[in-house]
């Protein structure tokens, strides 16, 4: 190739680059979505969280911040952001800056020039989109980092590219998550139908592994040390009674459960009964 020539670059801001983010984070942006102002479309936010050592960027925390928006700009409301960034440093000095969020589907016209803020704050920040419009159906939450087109030194566009991303949480988050993410709900489940559905799904990963263990036993799946090692594990963790036992135990429980809420309805019956009492006094 002849010197001088200009050469036309595509560089990928990372590879391989992965993210994780916490449910507390996407009740948190779908609260703000709520409660945003009539004249606004949509809600952006900074994301908060940490550089795993495999790299993975964990997502834990995270806030708005006010903006205008058109179509050819956007304006950020920066002392804000500062001022709540430095108020979260003095909470959780190790939660940092990763990257932003935004509502909607996708990536819109906007978000490169809200990228390029963020990234002189971080280095390659993670740009996080939640679908409060359920265009798909329910509640599509993805991830992106920003890949730049340059011109030799001149930087022509940015490209997003979708990374992967992992919703982790407890079964308990992920019953009210199952919920949230669908467009039409009858009725929030209550603890027994909560628990109904997490015992249904903890029953069908317990199938998974029996069909798992038996293939590698028949010969018919390779077996992996690092998922012996788990499944190792977590019988470790279960505890050795007998049926008679654990029938024990069971029910002793239950039966504190429903004495607990005998004693909140029947103070719940006094307080009301005093309450009318006394009204009645006041009357008379």
């Amino acid at each position: 190739m002849a010197s001088g020539q200009t050469v036309l670059q595509f560089l990928p801001s990372t590879v391989g680059l992965s993210a994780r983010v916490h449910p507390v984070v996407v009740f948190n942006i779908c609260d703000c979505y709520v409660r945003r102002s009539d004249q606004a479309e949509r809600v952006i936010g900074t994301l908060l969280g940490s550089i795993l050592p495999d790299g993975t960027v964990d997502i834990r925390n995270s806030y708005a911040v006010p903006h205008n928006e058109s179509s050819d700009q956007v304006a950020l409301d920066i002392d804000y952001h500062h001022n709540m960034f430095l108020s979260h440093q003095k909470v959780n000095p190790k939660e940092v800056i990763v990257g932003w969020y935004s509502t909607g589907f996708g990536v819109s016209g906007g978000s490169a020039l809200i990228h390029e803020f963020y990234s002189r704050e971080v280095a390659n920040p993670v740009h996080l989109t939640v679908d409060t419009g359920f265009k798909m159906g329910e509640a599509s939450i993805k991830a992106y980092v920003s890949a730049n087109l340059s011109l030799g030194e001149r930087q022509l566009a940015a490209q997003f590219n979708e990374i992967p991303l992992d919703l982790r949480m407890v079964e308990a988050e992920r019953v009210g998550f199952d919920v949230f993410k669908k467009t039409i709900v009858d009725k929030l489940p209550n603890n027994l139908e909560g628990m109904e559905t997490t015992m249904e799904r903890l029953l069908v990963l317990i199938d998974d592994i029996y069909k798992y263990v038996d293939d590698v036993v028949e010969g018919r799946t390779a077996p992996d040390n690092h998922i012996g090692s788990y499944l190792a594990e977590s019988m470790a963790h279960i505890p050795k009674m007998t049926p008679a036992a654990f029938d024990k135990l069971f029910n002793g429980s239950m039966q504190d459960t429903l004495l607990l809420v005998y004693l909140s309805s029947l103070t719940r019956t006094q307080l009301s009964l005093a309450e009318k009492l006394n009204t009645a006094a006041q009357i008379l």
